[in-house]
């Protein structure tokens, strides 16, 4: 499997086949680049602007919004369930989803724009993930604290930050991905282009990824 990330909560992750899942794809307001991107599948994790501009996807994917299951190929499947954006009980910023990626045997946990504590069900839901891909510049979701508590919760073997702040969204009430790694008490790992990993070699991957930031 291939895993790119194109800013913000948006990941490219392609199988072993060629099959394309897109997540979270952002809109222009975002600052990061924008080109238009081909894949089979988009999911959204909720219907905020900057998650869901299903627009910039090209071909005829399948669009996924709501919670539960589906088989997207035979070797390829989307769950989801809901949780809250905030840490009112969604009375300020609605719900998002949490949703696992099963493809080429690895599970791929992308959270959203979760926004409070996973409850014993949502962590349930996340037993085994391989990788996961947590929002960290708090804000409009957990912050670095909570998301370094949220990694401890799943113990993903892989652990890739996203939702924080760059040069491209500067102006944003939200972190640095630099508290994030201060919370876990790891070093700072190096900027990767992309990563490259197999149900074989999952167990042997460093366990903390940042992606080199996109360029224009």
């Amino acid at each position: 499997m291939l895993l790119y990330w194109n800013g913000h909560s948006e990941f490219l992750l392609e199988s072993a086949d060629g099959y394309r899942v897109l997540t979270d794809p952002f809109d222009d307001h975002v600052g990061y680049p924008m080109r238009r991107v081909k894949a089979d599948a988009v999911t959204v994790s909720h219907g905020h602007g900057d998650h869901s501009y299903t627009a910039k996807v090209s071909g005829q994917p399948m669009i996924l919004t709501q919670p539960g299951t589906t088989f997207l190929t035979p070797d390829v499947t989307v769950s989801s369930v809901s949780a809250y954006h905030d840490d009112a009980e969604g009375m300020k910023r609605g719900n998002t989803l949490l949703t696992v990626i099963e493809m080429d045997g690895l599970r791929i946990a992308h959270l959203g724009d979760l926004g409070s504590p996973l409850d014993q069900d949502q962590a349930a839901f996340l037993k085994d993930v391989d990788i996961l891909l947590v929002p960290v510049g708090g804000y409009y979701t957990i912050d670095a604290r909570q998301a370094a508590e949220t990694v401890r919760v799943i113990r993903p073997k892989v652990v890739i930050p996203m939702h924080y702040k760059t040069r491209y969204n500067a102006g944003w009430p939200i972190s640095t991905v630099d508290p994030f790694w201060e919370a876990l008490g790891v070093s700072v790992p190096v900027p990767v282009p992309l990563l490259r990993v197999t149900r074989e070699d999952i167990e042997c991957c460093r366990p903390y990824y940042i992606f080199e930031e996109p360029k224009v």
